[in-house]
């Protein structure tokens, strides 16, 4: 699709006329018409407010004219994986793993490749070649040859120990030790809880990145624990495979 196509669409779908989105990105109606009439395009500028507004990249604004790949893990990226800035605006160099809210959420190189082997290995791949592959890709991406000057100098790594002490130190009957916390993005473990009133909630924003982990639990075999966590909160639950059954254990502000 051209860019006048998309904004024509990304327009109507959000139910908005045209003098309703000049006015959202401070131009006039021609303006957004003679986009839609393919007679021109945006202006950078315009192209970051038009990203914001519908929450999509520039890249696909300007009808994908390059495949974007997240410069920490190698992914490639499409609009609902990309990460954020603090200002919410998208970052399109990375997923929503590797960056969060203006955070980078990986320090080694080892971890990052631990992480993601499991979610690669298939009957043509094996973890062999998928850490072989890995060696050898993620050094040519740009966070790692920039690594000295986009690190945080172990912040965030120390955030990390320090919650993984707390979470430790709740002593949930049952749990293993946490002993490491990955980046999990919302939409993946949002799930939902039962109340006593027998209503269902979900406690978790599909667009945010949280910290946690899945752990085996020590006293039922077909049983897991998830723990998640951010600055403000440690979510603690249960479920069995596929996340089916899941019960929230504790829910606790920081």
């Amino acid at each position: 699709m051209n860019t006048k196509d998309i904004l024509f669409e990304l327009r109507t779908k959000k139910g908005l006329s045209q003098d309703e989105l000049a006015e959202k990105v401070f131009v006039t109606r021609q303006a957004v018409s003679r986009w839609e009439n393919g007679e021109t395009v945006p202006s950078t500028d315009t192209l970051k407010l038009l990203s914001n507004l519908f929450h999509v990249s520039i890249n696909t604004l300007l009808g994908s004219p390059r495949q974007l790949i997240c410069q920490c893990c190698g992914m490639p990226l499409e609009d609902a994986i990309i990460s954020s800035n603090r200002d919410g605006s998208l970052n399109e160099d990375y997923c929503k793993w590797c960056y969060a809210d203006g955070t980078y959420t990986y320090s080694s190189m080892d971890d990052l490749i631990d992480v993601c082997i499991p979610h690669m290995i298939n009957e043509n791949f094996s973890e062999a070649q998928a850490r072989s592959y890995m060696k050898q890709t993620l050094p040519k991406l740009d966070y790692w040859k920039r690594y000295e000057e986009l690190s945080d100098n172990g912040q965030f790594e120390a955030f990390k120990k320090k919650l993984t002490e707390e979470i430790n130190g709740l002593h949930i009957e049952g749990m293993p030790k946490v002993e490491k916390l990955n980046a999990l993005v919302g939409s993946f473990v949002n799930l939902k809880y039962r109340l006593p009133s027998g209503a269902e909630v979900k406690f978790l924003n599909d667009q945010t990145t949280y910290l946690g982990t899945q752990l085996k639990s020590e006293l039922c075999e077909d049983l897991c624990f998830g723990v998640l966590a951010n600055m403000d909160f440690i979510l603690i639950c249960t479920y069995e495979a596929d996340g089916a059954n899941s019960e929230l254990i504790l829910y606790k502000k920081r």
